[in-house]
């Protein structure tokens, strides 16, 4: 077996059809990243629910900053208990047929560049199960610029992490333990965060409510659909605030009465200025419909 290896990865990721970095991990744009900074993860989550990707969130997570969303690409980490034998063949082979580097999980950080983020398996191991200290945390700073870490076990050195402001590390608990009697079975292969499935080249949501693993190929799907939703929640706020409509108007099915007043909104409304590039021929069409009319042609918004 080989680690990181690209033949693998591409074969495991068919749907995307974008950029790939040189070891086959999907690189979905920077300004989709950049976009999905701006949105809830709620409004990134409805869309993959409603198309049966039901095992994308996990929760149950500590931060070290409480109030610090990262977004960035996955670059995932598989590890196990320590078995002698394997975890000296795997050891051997990464340190001399691949020429790299320290133990397992240095090889990983090792691996980051910009906008990673590195999601690890630790097997909810927190004794001796510390993937990451101030040391380790520093290089992923340093190579990702606002990355960071989500890991399903332990850390190390939090009064040290603490002061690294420009990435966020979500983690299951903390002891003084170097990491110890683990070894790494994959790198950038499919990978299990409690309930979530995560593969290289995700978009990973982090937020202190939870983690959402996006797939590359419904990154820019899920942010059009989220700022939708959130534009057509500014609407609704507003116009809930100013009595024209009542609750059960908003949260139901718009009429095409709704819509058009919605469309007037946001070529005017200040509060849509970040939203204009957006289109509504398909909600359009389907509220003509429900009015038992032909298509509309005001759909430009």
């Amino acid at each position: 077996m080989k680690y990181d290896n690209p033949e693998d990865i591409v074969q495991l990721t068919p749907l995307w059809k974008g950029e790939r970095f040189p070891n086959g991990r999907p690189r979905v744009p920077d300004d989709i990243l950049e976009r999905m900074r701006r949105i809830t993860l709620e409004e990134a989550w409805s869309p993959l629910w409603h198309r049966g990707y039901d095992f994308q969130f996990q929760g149950d997570f500590k931060c070290i900053h409480a109030d610090m969303t990262i977004v960035g690409r996955a670059v995932t980490a598989v590890f196990a208990p320590q078995r002698p034998d394997l975890h000296d063949t795997l050891l051997q082979y990464g340190l001399e047929q691949e020429n790299r580097k320290g133990f397992f999980n240095q090889w990983v950080i090792d691996s980051l560049v910009e906008d990673d983020v590195v999601v690890a398996d630790m097997f909810d191991k927190i004794y001796k199960g510390t993937f990451v200290g101030g040391n380790l945390s520093t290089a992923i700073s340093a190579r990702t610029k606002r990355g960071g870490a989500v890991i399903w076990g332990g850390i190390r050195d939090t009064q040290q992490i603490v002061k690294i402001k420009n990435i966020n590390v979500f983690y299951r608990g903390v002891d003084p333990t170097p990491i110890r009697e683990v070894t790494m079975l994959g790198m950038n292969v499919p990978c299990r965060i409690g309930n979530a499935i995560c593969m290289p080249g995700d978009v990973v949501m982090a937020t202190p409510a939870g983690v959402l693993f996006i797939p590359p190929h419904l990154a820019e799907l899920v942010v059009v659909q989220a700022e939708k939703s959130q534009v057509r929640d500014k609407f609704g706020f507003e116009r809930l605030k100013q009595g024209v409509y009542t609750t059960a108007d908003i949260d139901g099915t718009w009429p095409l009465a709704i819509w058009r007043d919605f469309l007037s909104w946001m070529e005017t409304s200040e509060l849509a200025a970040g939203y204009r590039h957006l289109t509504w021929e398909e909600e359009l069409e389907e509220a003509s419909r429900q009015d038992g009319r032909g298509p509309s042609a005001d759909a430009r918004a």
